[in-house]
């Protein structure tokens, strides 16, 4: 039998499918006051498919991997916040420090939740379990062919390793302790190497490089620290701008992609990824520099929260061009930080940058979301990039890049032509009563909107998007429609 909250749910996604079932709103980007709870989503060729409140847990990280038949999507949470430390579990009836959901996802207008798995205590980013990568054993080297592995941060002070088979009843293998921080890692699941976000306490910095073989997930083996020179234990002078993620291509391409700064002082690292695990391992800054291949640093004002290799592309209208038209290309996404655009942050976007000459990348093009008519600064939280999609199925890849932008929702930028990006759909979430408030301070005086902010996305090979909110509201699953679906090339809906 149906419970209250199976029935409200239900009544929500009606109320969310109607106002949004053909990708279209008429209050779309046009609202000049602050949303409303019951107010619909705003949508031009994105429509709601289903959604799931992930138990009120301010979202970060939604990693999403298909077992046998089914879709299951592990999804990291910041720590809690002042107001509502410990959320309680309705499916253990105890309240549970933030951690990691686990929601199947095979039927997407249906996601059921699975499991919660408790994060380290602690309040925002020092707490919870933020990010997560999932690799199934029969790919990894030397894995259980039986496992399926979820590589997971534990808030600010280790890396974890699940056995998550069956993702109702995760298994923990390991713990990787002593990291005074932790956040967008990546795992390569055919080699099994792994590079870690960590802070390890003798460098300079927050957020540096650890770089692991999780071939054997029960057995980690550290294979290297890796900086920025600066940062390294024993040096002096400026510190430099800390790491925030990587994008590893594997041993064919032999690429990592780096990226630092965040929302400012931002730079862009190519790094040779043969070299950077086959030389030599003591942190000097002549080692450090070994295995570069190219840097592009960007303007003081911004940053890089995620460098996404899209890799050679035909450039339209560069035919007859050197290079046969054929250009290196980069997305770089960067996160804004502060509420309400005040001063002290520049807007942050999207950079689009032409590697075809690996030691020298130049931007080329940009893509923003304009404030107006939405009035975005005035909605509350924050406004401006934070990360995109990170799946190269074919589905999208090199078509449509999914982008997150906080309370403007999210946002598909066709890229067909990087040169000359431009926005295809979007979809922002309507609030909730669960919507957690931003506040900023004026004259002195504390004032709190309660504002959507969409945090990360990521993608399926089915079409579907996956939306998480870092304001408790939930995990979002769209799909594309009218244009920016015949951009994808999937078929009509």
């Amino acid at each position: 039998m149906p419970t209250i909250a199976d029935t409200r749910k239900t009544l929500l996604l009606l109320g969310l499918g109607l106002a949004a079932a053909t990708g279209t709103s008429a209050t779309a980007q046009t609202r000049p006051d602050a949303p409303k709870i019951g107010d619909p989503p705003e949508a031009m060729n994105m429509r709601l498919v289903g959604m799931n409140d992930l138990q009120g847990r301010s979202a970060y990280q939604p990693t999403i991997h298909r077992q046998g038949n089914r879709y299951i999507a592990y999804i990291g949470h910041h720590g809690g916040t002042d107001a509502v430390p410990k959320p309680v579990n309705p499916i253990t009836g105890q309240p549970e420090f933030n951690g990691t959901s686990i929601v199947d996802v095979t039927d997407p207008a249906h996601p059921r939740y699975l499991k919660h798995l408790p994060g380290q205590e602690g309040n925002y980013e020092s707490g919870g379990g933020q990010m997560t990568r999932v690799c199934d054993g029969k790919d990894l080297p030397k894995g259980d062919p039986n496992a399926v592995y979820l590589l997971r941060t534990f808030g600010g002070a280790a890396h974890e390793i699940w056995n998550v088979a069956a993702p109702e009843n995760p298994k923990l293998i390991v713990r990787l302790e002593g990291l005074k921080d932790t956040h967008k890692s990546w795992w390569e699941c055919d080699t099994g190497i792994a590079y870690l976000v960590s802070g390890v306490p003798s460098w300079r910095i927050r957020r540096m490089t650890e770089v692991y073989d999780l071939s054997d997930p029960a057995k980690p083996v550290k294979i290297r620290e890796f900086g920025l020179p600066g940062q390294e234990p024993g040096s002096s002078g400026r510190v430099p701008t800390e790491l925030h993620g990587m994008i590893s291509m594997g041993p064919q391409a032999n690429r990592v992609y780096f990226g630092y700064g965040t929302n400012k002082g931002g730079m862009l690292q190519i790094v040779d990824r043969d070299k950077l695990l086959k030389g030599p391992k003591e942190p000097t800054p002549d080692n450090l520099r070994a295995p570069v291949v190219g840097e592009m640093d960007m303007s003081p004002l911004n940053g890089a929260h995620t460098t996404y290799p899209l890799g050679k592309m035909t450039i339209p209208g560069f035919s007859k061009d050197k290079f046969a038209s054929q250009r290196d290309m980069i997305m770089i996404v960067d996160e804004s930080l502060v509420n309400e655009c005040q001063a002290g942050e520049a807007r942050q976007m999207v950079w689009f940058a032409d590697a075809t000459v690996e030691a020298k990348p130049m931007v080329v093009s940009n893509y923003s979301v304009p404030e107006a008519p939405g009035h975005f600064c005035d909605r509350g939280g924050r406004f401006g990039s934070h990360s995109s999609n990170e799946s190269r199925a074919p589905v999208f890849f090199r078509k449509l890049a999914i982008v997150t932008w906080f309370n403007a929702g999210v946002r598909a930028i066709d890229i067909r032509d990087p040169y000359h990006p431009k926005e295809a759909g979007y979809f922002i979430p309507p609030i909730t009563d669960k919507t957690d408030k931003r506040c900023i301070k004026v004259d002195g005086k504390e004032t709190c909107k309660v504002a959507i902010q969409s945090n990360n996305v990521e993608t399926d090979d089915r079409g579907y998007i996956y939306v998480v909110d870092r304001a408790n509201t939930g995990l979002h699953i769209l799909e594309v429609t009218g244009e920016a679906r015949a951009i994808a090339g999937l078929p009509a809906n």
